[in-house]
């Protein structure tokens, strides 16, 4: 059983001698790792008995100072330490652009200071104490008052989540009133004892991260004498508060946390509605060394680092042995991996950053042996530079599969403080040039760098390895990059209320969320990168980052010991002594000479996206690595081909015939002629995925976008929308098409239009039902509409939760449909209605991405009647290509010529990934020798484009009785749940 939080004195006040300050130097450990750091010249007093001075340990934020050490006492550990006298700066070719750059930071500096105000006093004005601000709809989101988001809500527990998250961001941008104001706020304003279920993870990273945060900032400005002179602890003594109310979930066998807690009842009991979980991903066991550690070393009371290191121990124990690589999820109970694919992303991410932190911060050479052990697997498996790919721990030479998600963005981050600044900024320049096509990192992308999911929650990652690869190289090419971070923000996604989530990169569409981590970590970095050490109120050297960008006080490592230093880890795997150098960062060793180093490393990779081609079935084998290739590829397979099934049948592939004409292949590993046939066939099945996920890709037309330009939201909202296979094509018209909306007459557009002077010259609004999609776009463009919006009949359904489908036509030749033609879903298509009933005259472009949205927007008269798509007839467009695609029927309808969707996934429901060695099956399903197929397991419910071409039978509903107040239409704008649900949980 756990122990109960004891009573007695108070615990939120760290215990020192009257009048000092702890220590903040350190000897390094054995083997440590510094190239990334930097090593103060400054040499604090030693305690008694203590080495007289030594390297300090490594820090996220201090540049590159190109200093080794004189050694000034022996080292037990190492008898060779380099010997030079430091210098300062970077170099001098850096120093010289100093002046040049001055008035450029300062003017990016204080625009990302606007950007923050506009974003906080939004979520203060509008959404305080509820968790997280809903920017399009101006108001807070309260759990349980709205829809559920599946596992994403988890991060909210009605803490004013925002707000905590935000603490040490308004002190680092130099905002002490505020931030005294908000400590206040939170102190009398936060419950932690709440009846919900949160996440261990994101509490942990977010809320006691946030907490620590906030309190090491608090009693750095006491100490100063002009702020916080009231204050006593009260943040600590909430941090160990939620602290305790997290230990339950370490009620386990192995030590790994439950996923989820109960705040107020923990776990198990039948209040607490959680405690039957059996998985958890390696990050969120493996994140919670610094803060458990830190409020450890702030209280004196161990028990909340013990239990963080035994989750670490068990991690590391549990590691694939061979290839020292760890999976994305594990059984807290048996310490069997659930899912054994490795990447440094989503569900892993943080645990390796927390390792080598960890080191940084408590002095434990084991962390970073660890990490090292690590890092070397991950650069020899994972690492296709500039890529970043997924792995099978028991097969690391085998990929898992052919995207990368956005989490991977700090990895380049990670890299620079381990000194590895090749292929940081390689990694880095590759997402770059992902961000400069789409404008924002989508959520996953390709190989060949299409996009994948494309969503973006406005992450914070790359920002992160931005700030430290200009501390790292101080090339002003990264200022560059933070400026197009900057001018994407304000230009796609700032919004009356804040600041709004992509709900899709590539027609720039919003989602009606702003997370706690946008202001938490985001505008943090944003301003570290322009912010010059004068513009800073504190030594921000002082401390470390969190993966949430919270500051922990790097003297905690001398204060409140109770852990051993010992070694105690076993099985180290050896590896190059370069891995346990002890000098510090050396500019003149990381760049000899030439300052156009980093951008010598660049330039290959600057066009590496636009000329990347998409790959074609013939190079399939390309994203499997060069080894043996199988005897039958999956482009060449027919099921009818009986020298093919007896190639499978060797492989341990077999075809199961189902009723309705499809088959299915089966891989069981076990069945195979020889391992080597097994792995043939794994190659087979993978093969098989990607074949089947570019024939879907290939027929699939991209969501459009419906953005309302008229006053008062001047581009700022922008709708997603469903294509038509008919009518003008938007992705052919740069312009796409704009004019003002009018609703047809009757609402349903499926006979002659009544009112033809209304919609004359205007975007016809109509509801879906009675008739075909192209009988109504006929009638509307007699009429002389100059576009159609068809509004979907079924009251609550949202782009966010249903998958957005096609519009067919009715199987005659839709040549004579000249103008362009969208679909919106009810809530999306309500906005509009609500819009008209409030502003009558609304105007909006239809097009195949959101254009820009800046003042020249707002300087647009309501009409401009010189648009050329505005005034377009009909007869004057040119009849659209005919589409030439296999249509996604509906689920649960057949037709002949439609490929069904059919995911490939393990035929044992334990199983969710292909393995060899622990005989696990995948499956798919092939009907005549093609396959449609969604990639991977983690997009089985993964929402994709529909064609809609049965006759709609829905009821007419009066348009009049459907028009709902704005915040009733607005309420519940949710994202893809499925799409999200594993990444979220990771660290999103």
């Amino acid at each position: 059983m756990l122990p109960e939080e004891p009573g007695g004195s108070d615990p939120s006040r760290l215990q020192l001698p009257e009048g000092s300050a702890p220590s903040r130097v350190q000897r390094p450990a054995r083997g440590g790792v510094l190239h990334a750091g930097t090593c103060s010249p400054r040499t604090p007093s030693p305690e008694p008995g203590a080495d007289s001075f030594f390297c300090p340990r490594l820090t996220p934020l201090k540049s590159f100072t190109g200093i080794t050490w004189h050694k000034r006492t022996p080292d037990p550990f190492d008898s060779d330490w380099s010997t030079a006298a430091p210098r300062d700066g970077l170099n001098p070719e850096a120093a010289e652009g100093d002046c040049f750059l001055g008035y450029a930071t300062g003017k990016r500096r204080n625009q990302v200071l606007e950007m923050f105000d506009h974003a906080y006093s939004n979520y203060m004005d509008h959404a305080y104490p509820a968790d997280e601000l809903m920017p399009l709809t101006c108001r807070g989101r309260v759990r349980g008052q709205e829809p559920s988001r599946g596992d994403v809500d988890d991060a909210l527990g009605k803490f004013s989540l925002t707000l905590i998250d935000t603490l040490d961001t308004l002190v680092v941008l130099n905002k002490t009133k505020e931030f005294e104001d908000a400590v206040k706020n939170v102190i009398k304003d936060v419950n932690l004892d709440n009846d919900i279920v949160v996440s261990v993870f994101e509490t942990n990273i977010r809320v006691l991260g946030g907490l620590l945060g906030g309190h090491s900032v608090a009693i750095m400005l006491k100490e100063k004498g002009e702020y916080m002179q009231w204050y006593s602890g009260e943040l600590l003594h909430m941090a160990k508060q939620l602290g305790y109310k997290l230990l339950p979930a370490f009620n386990t066998t192995s030590g790994l946390p439950y996923p989820r807690v109960n705040l107020k009842f923990g776990l198990r009991s039948p209040e607490a509605r959680t405690g039957t979980e059996t998985d958890t991903c390696t990050a969120c066991a493996g994140t919670l060394i610094l803060e458990f550690a830190a409020l450890s070393r702030f209280t004196g009371t161990s028990i909340f680092e013990e239990y963080a290191r035994k989750a670490l121990d068990f991690l590391w124990e549990k590691r694939q042995r061979n290839s020292n690589l760890v999976g994305v999820t594990i059984n807290i109970h048996t310490g069997d991996w659930v899912r054994k694919d490795s990447g440094v992303g989503a569900g892993i991410d943080s645990y390796y950053e927390y390792l080598l932190k960890a080191y940084v911060l408590l002095g434990d050479d084991r962390f970073l042996e660890r990490f090292n052990t690590h890092y070397d697997a991950i650069m020899r498996y994972i690492s296709q530079p500039p890529l970043l790919l997924d792995v099978h721990i028991h097969k690391p030479m085998l990929n898992a599969r052919t995207w990368m998600d956005s989490l991977l963005a700090f990895f380049p981050g990670l890299q620079v403080l381990k000194g590895d600044i090749r292929p940081a900024i390689e990694t880095h320049e590759m997402l770059y040039q992902v961000i400069k096509k789409h404008n924002f990192l989508p959520e996953a992308f390709t190989t060949d760098f299409r996009v994948h999911w494309a969503q973006h929650p406005l992450r914070p990652e790359f920002a992160e390895s931005t700030y430290f690869l200009y501390k790292a190289t101080g090339d002003p090419y990264y200022l560059e990059v933070g400026k197009t971070l900057i001018e994407n923000l304000n230009k796609y996604a700032r919004v009356p209320c804040g600041f709004a989530a992509m709900k899709d990169v590539r027609t720039g569409s919003h989602e009606d969320r702003m997370d706690s981590f946008f202001l938490a970590e985001m505008f943090k970095y944003l301003y570290l990168l322009f912010a010059d050490k004068e513009d800073m109120i504190f030594d921000i050297e002082d401390y470390i980052f969190t993966t949430e960008a919270h500051l922990l006080p790097l003297w905690l490592s001398t204060t409140n010991q109770t852990m051993s230093k010992k070694n105690t880890t076993t099985e180290y795997t050896e590896l190059d002594d370069s891995n346990f150098e002890w000098t510090c960062p050396n500019t003149q060793i990381l760049f000899p000479n030439d300052p156009m180093y980093a951008q010598s490393i660049r330039e290959p990779l600057k066009n590496v996206v636009d000329k990347s081609c998409p790959r074609g079935v013939a190079r399939v084998e390309e994203s499997f690595g060069s080894g043996p290739k199988p005897p039958l590829r999956a482009r060449d397979f027919m099921a009818s081909n009986p020298e093919h099934l007896e190639i499978l049948k060797k492989m341990g592939v077999s075809l199961i015939h189902l009723k309705d004409g499809r088959v299915q292949l089966v891989q069981h590993a076990i069945q195979a002629a020889s391992s080597l046939d097994a792995e043939d066939g794994l190659r087979f099945m993978q093969e098989m995925i990607e074949l089947s996920s570019q024939q879907q890709k290939e027929q699939q037309l991209p969501p459009r976008a419906v953005q309302i330009v008229s006053h008062p939201f001047f581009g700022r909202v922008v709708l997603t929308a469903g294509p038509a296979q008919f009518g003008m094509d938007l992705s052919k018209h740069s312009v796409g098409t704009r004019g003002f909306v009018a609703t047809s007459k009757p609402y349903n557009g499926c006979s002659e239009i009544t009112n033809p002077e209304s919609v004359k010259e205007k975007i016809a609004l109509m509801q879906r039902g009675q008739c075909m999609f192209a009988e109504k776009a006929r009638n509307i463009q007699k009429a002389g509409a100059i576009g159609g919006i068809v509004i979907d009949d079924n009251e609550g359904s949202s782009s966010d939760t249903a998958p957005l489908f096609q519009m067919a036509g009715d199987g005659k030749n839709t040549d004579d449909i000249k103008i362009p033609m969208l679909f919106l879903f009810n809530k999306e298509g309500n906005i509009i209605l609500d819009a008209i009933r409030e502003y009558e005259a609304v105007e909006v472009l239809l097009s195949d991405k959101a254009k820009d949205r800046d003042l020249e927007m707002e300087n647009m008269d309501q009409k401009s009647s010189e648009n050329d798509s505005h005034k377009r007839r009909p007869e004057e467009t040119s009849a659209s290509e005919d589409l030439s695609l296999v249509s996604q029927e509906p689920e649960g309808e057949e037709s002949s010529d439609v490929t069904h969707l059919d995911s490939l996934s393990p035929v044992d429901a334990d199983s969710d990934s292909i393995s060899i060695s622990n005989q696990e099956s995948c499956i798919t399903e092939i009907h005549e020798a093609i396959v449609q197929e969604t990639e991977s397991t983690e997009l089985d419910n993964k929402p994709q484009e529909q064609s809609q071409t049965e006759r709609d039978s829905s009821s007419n509903v009066n348009w009049d009785n459907r028009v709902q107040p704005m915040e009733s239409i607005l309420a519940d704008w949710n994202e893809d749940i499925e799409a999200f649900e594993m990444m979220e949980k990771d660290e999103l």
